[in-house]
């Protein structure tokens, strides 16, 4: 019997866009899925959206890891696999993610590369910026995970915000070794719709407002110091020019873009630590 794969996607307001999602899932070349939508208590169509393609909706919050380990506490398949509703899965995905963990019993999660599309300038500089990331193993977080490894690391660490998409496998990888998290090829695509500069600022600076919380556990620290680095960062731009400057001011653009986002979450972090507006 084909091992079955819960999809997990938590939801907020994702009418514009959550269909392309669920049909890149109900789309892929393995059958065998289970596909649960938590939904932090929409106001727009999602969850008539939802309704179409699946009956397991739950409502849950109050953010993404409470609602990813929620969904998982009602998923029943032995894979889990966790998406956003803005992303849209290549057809074989699930396929090969499991592939990879049923042929290599050391394999505990998988890195799924992602690829970002959108409308406008600074979706472009967002294209341009993911490309950098694609087999760097600091930038890449794993969403396919063996759902008993899932467990046993109790999930997603529901008091970090920012960092829990690199939090989980890096436990994970800290658990079970450097050869418990491996890739596949088959590509996420990440819709960034139309993007703005100032959005972006906006949910940096509130991610720089947490960032303490991920970067302090020990588990995180060797990847965070890379993570957060402006030298580490723009020390992998630069080392590919050709890449970076193919399109001069699509390059322009997104190094401007990732000061501004550094700045931000720097700025956050600072407001956190020294003028402690935040009591979260």
């Amino acid at each position: 019997m084909e091992d079955k794969v819960s999809v997990i996607i938590p939801t907020y307001n994702s009418a514009s866009y959550l269909e392309a999602c669920l049909k890149s899932i109900t789309s892929q070349s393995y059958e065998n899925i289970e596909l649960i939508i938590v939904d932090k208590s929409s106001t727009d169509a999602t969850q008539k959206i939802a309704k179409k393609y699946t009956d397991h909706i739950y409502v849950h919050g109050p953010e993404r890891s409470a609602q990813r380990n929620f969904g998982v506490k009602h998923a029943t398949g032995s894979y889990i696999c966790i998406i956003d509703s803005d992303m849209e899965l290549s057809k074989d995905v699930i396929k090969n993610a499991l592939l990879l963990c049923q042929n290599n019993p050391t394999v505990k999660a998988v890195v799924i590369p992602e690829e970002s599309f959108g409308v406008g300038f600074w979706a472009q500089c967002k294209r341009l910026e993911r490309r950098f990331y694609i087999g760097v193993r600091w930038m890449e977080a794993a969403r396919f995970f063996e759902r008993s490894v899932y467990e046993k690391m109790n999930g997603y660490d529901e008091h970090v915000t920012g960092g829990e998409d690199y939090d989980l496998p890096q436990r994970i990888e800290h658990h079970f070794g450097k050869n418990a998290i491996a890739s596949i090829s088959d590509m996420i695509y990440h819709n960034e719709r139309n993007l703005h500069l100032y959005e972006l600022c906006k949910k940096k600076y509130y991610y720089g407002r947490h960032m303490d919380r991920y970067g302090y556990r020990h588990e995180n620290k060797k990847n965070y110091s890379k993570q957060s680095s402006v030298l580490y960062r723009y020390g992998l731009y630069f080392s590919h020019p050709i890449k970076l400057f193919k399109n001069p001011f699509l390059g322009i653009g997104m190094l401007f873009m990732k000061t501004c986002e550094f700045g931000c979450a720097w700025g956050g972090l600072v407001v956190r630590k020294f003028i402690k507006t935040d009591h979260v």
